[in-house]
């Protein structure tokens, strides 16, 4: 697969929460600019291009924006990811890096972290007292930690620290869940807890205004006029 105009990408998952073991798969997630005249017609261009082999998802930045404004866990570690796990930074990519607060908004990132959080629990349940899914189920829980624990953070400090402290507690959380699934409740009950009883740091909602003047100049930077 190739996509043109990439922005940003780097290293995300396990990898970058610091918990990848051998054999631990590689993600990656970036962000690439339509040309802008392909914008313009019946059919507009694809929004997101996702492989396996490697794993790499790449989402158009209209797209991204939307999905982060909306406190999605996974994009936004895009524009938070430590230094060394960035593979492309252009200047467009920056900007965005330097704009990353205004995406935040206190109601959706709780709304977006504990709901992924749950998702987890509940595939968890699902799963319970099948031995052939051991390892996945412990892969659940590890992310039920990691979302809990991130979007309190976010919540509450404005800020994300994608690499986590401790990961063999992450490891040892897993292992107990996949043994018995209902040890995870009382993590996710803390955290919701934990949420409503924080006043936060973010505003209620974020400024879809900075979103948007960004795209805008990305659509100009990728608009070339036919003829010149």
């Amino acid at each position: 697969m190739t996509v043109t105009n990439i922005l940003l990408s780097g290293v995300v998952g396990s990898t970058a929460y610091g918990l990848a073991r051998e054999g631990s798969d590689v993600d990656r997630l970036g962000m690439f600019a339509a040309p802008t005249e392909a914008l313009h017609g019946l059919h507009g261009p694809k929004e997101s291009h996702v492989t396996t082999a490697p794993d790499r998802t790449l989402h158009e930045a209209a797209k991204w924006c939307r999905l982060a404004l909306g406190g999605n866990p996974t994009v936004m570690e895009l524009v938070w990811l430590p230094e060394e796990l960035y593979e492309v930074r252009t200047p467009l990519g920056d900007e965005l890096i330097g704009i990353r607060s205004t995406l935040l908004g206190a109601r959706r990132v709780r709304d977006a972290y504990l709901g992924y959080a749950t998702q987890q629990f509940r595939k968890l349940q699902s799963r319970a007292g099948d031995p052939g899914t051991r390892r996945r189920t412990a892969k659940h829980a590890r992310h039920l930690k990691r979302l809990c624990t991130q979007g309190y953070e976010l919540y509450a400090t404005g800020r994300l620290t994608v690499r986590v402290e401790d990961p063999e507690s992450y490891h040892a959380f897993g292992e107990r869940a996949a043994a018995d699934p209902s040890t995870a409740l009382p993590l996710l009950r803390h955290f919701e807890e934990a949420f409503d009883a924080t006043p936060g740091a973010l505003p209620e909602q974020p400024d879809e205004r900075a979103a948007e003047a960004w795209l805008r100049r990305v659509r100009r930077y990728f608009y070339t006029a036919e003829g010149s």
